[in-house]
């Protein structure tokens, strides 16, 4: 007769039902058999979900610091967030007074800022959920004077001995400092030179070189017009160098001009020596890049399409232009936001750093 025999007991996971004790005489198959039974779960409806809730574990991100007044700092963040104790600092130096928050904003008070000069903020931000990350961001002073700017001619054809350059016009007196140029938009560009703090007068003109030789003369005037040597250095306009550029594309390109990074654009152009038809999956603008920056100045009222979408055909076409045949708008600063403003002047009529003239290149 075979002998008896008892099921050891198992002791149930922690989030497991609870299993009935199991006690008998039994051969060792069937032994077997219930030790797996065991093991398996006993269905008796649904299962509650017993899995923790997600967890916070990312710190907050900075979307945009800007300064908001002469004395005040505006940063924005993804989600509700403040800053540390202690651990905010200003270079050049700033000294802080006060740090409020309200949700995904935090506002830094300080000494007032010099219009339009760069400064460094290194900070300790930490959400609700008490993650914290520390970050440092580039602002500009806040400048309550820019003046209006016209983009007012460009030679996107440069040479060795006339490189690439682009002029702006003051309309009105102010200070320059912080004013942006990007080559392309904010979101998407080729690079970008901030000007540094300057009074300019009504009718100044202002060029960017955008191809320097490295020469040591070639240096950015903030003292006066006649300071700068190197290519094209113009004592009548202030000259400054745009280090480490790419120039500016000759047959398909977007410039922009903004009061300072983040802000408010002022002007633009955009230039295109395609059709249409030159491609059908970019609009004609060969490239989803160009395609892209042409529709946000679009978007943003800074460039006009004749048609509901924008074409090549709304952009200036550079064809003929030469280093010494840029690109010219119209001598009295017509500013429709259009290829209307534009047009190629004979050669050598370029008139950087002077009035331009309205005379027409015929091929």
């Amino acid at each position: 007769m075979p002998q008896p025999c008892a099921v050891p007991r198992r002791r149930p996971a922690a989030s497991a039902p609870a299993r009935p004790r199991v006690s008998a005489a039994c051969p060792p198959a069937l032994v077997a058999a219930l030790a797996v039974a065991l093991l398996v779960p006993v269905s008796c409806g649904p299962v509650p979900d017993t899995r923790s809730p997600d967890v916070d574990l990312k710190p907050p991100q900075v979307q945009s610091v800007q300064a908001s007044s002469p004395a005040e700092i505006s940063i924005q963040f993804d989600e509700e967030a403040a800053l540390s104790d202690g651990k905010t600092r200003i270079t050049p130096p700033l000294a802080v007074q006060q740090v409020t928050a309200a949700g995904s904003r935090v506002v830094v008070q300080a000494e007032a800022q010099a219009p339009g000069r760069r400064y460094d903020l290194e900070a300790e931000a930490r959400d609700t959920h008490g993650n914290t990350a520390s970050f440092d961001a580039e602002f500009y002073g806040y400048n309550a004077r820019t003046p209006a700017l016209l983009i007012n001619e460009l030679t996107p054809r440069g040479s060795g001995s006339h490189p690439d350059a682009v002029e702006l016009k003051c309309l009105a007196a102010g200070n320059i400092g912080g004013v942006v140029l990007y080559l392309g938009c904010p979101e998407d560009n080729d690079g970008r030179f901030v000007f540094p703090p300057l009074e300019v007068a009504a009718g100044a003109f202002i060029v960017l070189h955008l191809k320097p030789s490295g020469d040591p003369a070639e240096v950015d005037e903030t003292s006066r017009p006649d300071q700068s040597g190197g290519f094209d250095a113009l004592p009548t306009a202030w000259d400054f160098w745009m280090k480490d550029s790419p120039g500016l594309p000759g047959n398909n390109g977007v410039l922009s001009v903004y009061d300072r990074p983040g802000g408010s654009v002022r002007d633009a152009v955009v230039w295109s020596n395609r059709t249409s038809q030159s491609d059908e999956q970019y609009g004609g603008f060969g490239s989803e890049q160009m395609r892209s920056r042409v529709e946000e100045l679009v978007r943003l009222g800074a460039w006009k399409a004749a048609g509901q979408r924008v074409s090549p055909e709304d952009a200036v076409n550079p064809e003929g232009s030469t280093a010494t045949r840029s690109l010219c708008r119209a001598a009295d600063g017509r500013d429709t936001n259009s290829a209307a403003d534009w047009h190629i002047v004979p050669t050598r009529k370029a008139s950087l750093g002077t009035e331009n003239s309205d005379d027409v290149y015929a091929p």
